[in-house]
């Protein structure tokens, strides 16, 4: 079955970007660093895999998606290898945020272009979205529970060895894929264009993981901002010229003018930012009011996941009966009907059965529509232009990721006294985010 490897890619790849957090005391008192060293190998991490993804997605082009996909694999395998054998920073920071954050970047935009081509129409593309969509969202909130479980147990580094065994798994299930001919395209690598957008889209994350220290006012997160932008207007410019001489740039421009991709790109850069934002606030919640730890957290967390799960496994029957665009708007309303669940029966005091509405609710949310807005995005394109969209539609999630977490931090930062009004201001924040992702799903066109 084609999806499973997929599927356990994604997995993978959301479980390693938040499995790190339950891990970091314990990485820096083995390795003789401090925590702010660890957190900075997450943040490399993040950085390189979100500057690489679109590069990487063109590279599916010239090189096949299977090709390439493999070609992730390993060099993510790799990366957790060293990292497992890491006895300072140093290699921690070359296996972990390079090595892995450059594998992520060439074998996440293949999963999605896979899935699109292998699949015979909507509603079975909806279905294999649908698995993947919940593996990933399986992986992202799994990654605190099991990492804290391994990590309490084995050890951080068998943490690594776990993600090394997981991929050599996929390497033998995604080596029976067969992939359909990609269309004939220039063999020619824009060089210039993969280097702009990496920087601008660095500079750009970088600048906001700054807000979760500094805030958002008088920070150095517009500064960054500003030059990632920059980067990027000289990347919009360099693939106009490109164009013009006739020449296949990194991403072609008529991308962006397309009201469809546009509306969907927006509503997938929400659902991320609102899912990752959410997990933060509760966790930190979770553990600096009530006093949990990492494991305890993580089974907190559990009703958002099935929902999650739940909604993904039905992704297939949704999509026979409803409209991509419907299950988009669908899914922000019960998402913002989750948050204010959540907002309106926990407490400080109250018990554990409190958060389970709201969280089912906005897991169940954030599956129906990370499905249908990736189908709709993804569909809306011949294959042979899935590896431009795949690419900028990953970016794009992974910038939502990162600014959700830096929105949510920079709140509670804010606040002079952390307590449960720091929790509800930030939730509260989140759900007008969502709102706002709502206004977009409605303005999509028939």
């Amino acid at each position: 079955m084609i999806v499973l490897p997929l599927a356990l890619a994604q997995f993978v790849a959301s479980y390693a970007a938040t499995t790190m957090t339950v891990a970091v005391s314990a990485i820096a008192a083995d390795l003789g660093t401090t925590v702010i060293g660890v957190q900075t190998a997450i943040t490399v991490f993040t950085l390189t895999m979100a500057s690489l993804m679109v590069p990487g997605s063109k590279l599916s082009d010239l090189l096949g998606r299977k090709r390439c996909f493999l070609a992730g694999l390993a060099v993510y395998g790799a990366g957790a290898l060293l990292a497992s054998a890491a006895r300072g920073p140093g290699l921690l920071i070359f296996g972990y945020s390079v090595l892995e954050g450059t594998g992520s970047a060439l074998m996440i935009p293949p999963i999605y272009i896979l899935v699109t081509v292998t699949s015979r129409d909507l509603t079975a593309r909806a279905r294999a979205f649908g698995v993947v969509s919940g593996a990933g969202a399986l992986g992202a909130a799994a990654g605190p529970l099991v990492g804290g479980l391994v990590t309490t147990w084995l050890g951080w580094r068998a943490s690594f060895l776990l993600q090394v065994a997981l991929v050599g798994l996929i390497v033998v299930l995604a080596l029976r894929i067969t992939e359909p001919p990609a269309p004939p395209r220039e063999r020619r690598f824009d060089v210039t264009g993969a280097i702009l957008s990496a920087a601008g889209l660095f500079f750009v994350v970088f600048g906001v993981l700054q807000a979760g220290t500094y805030g958002w006012l008088a920070s150095p997160v517009w500064l960054f901002a500003g030059i990632g932008a920059a980067f990027l207007i000289v990347f919009f410019a360099h693939v106009r010229a490109r164009e013009r001489k006739g020449r296949e740039p990194l991403v072609p421009s008529g991308l962006f003018r397309d009201r469809v991709t546009g509306l969907g790109l927006a509503t997938q850069h929400v659902q991320w930012l609102v899912l990752q934002g959410s997990f933060f606030v509760v966790a930190v919640f979770l553990q600096q009011v009530r006093g949990y730890d990492a494991i305890e957290t993580g089974l907190m967390l559990t009703p958002a996941t099935i929902g999650i799960l739940g909604a993904s496994a039905a992704a297939g029957r949704m999509a026979r009966r409803h409209s991509q665009r419907g299950l988009v708007r669908a899914g922000f309303l019960v998402t913002v009907a989750g948050l204010v669940l959540v907002l309106l029966l926990v407490r400080a005091g109250s018990g554990v059965a409190s958060a389970v509405p709201g969280l089912f609710l906005l897991g169940a949310g954030v599956g129906i529509m990370l499905t249908a807005s990736v189908n709709l995005v993804q569909s809306r394109f011949p294959d042979s232009a899935q590896g431009d969209i795949s690419g900028v539609s990953r970016s794009v999630s992974n910038l939502g990721s990162s600014v959700g977490t830096a929105l949510a931090g920079s709140v509670l930062a804010g606040t002079p006294h952390l307590g449960g009004r720091s929790f509800a201001l930030a939730l509260a924040t989140l759900a007008v985010v969502a709102v706002a992702g709502l206004v977009a799903a409605l303005l999509l066109p028939e």
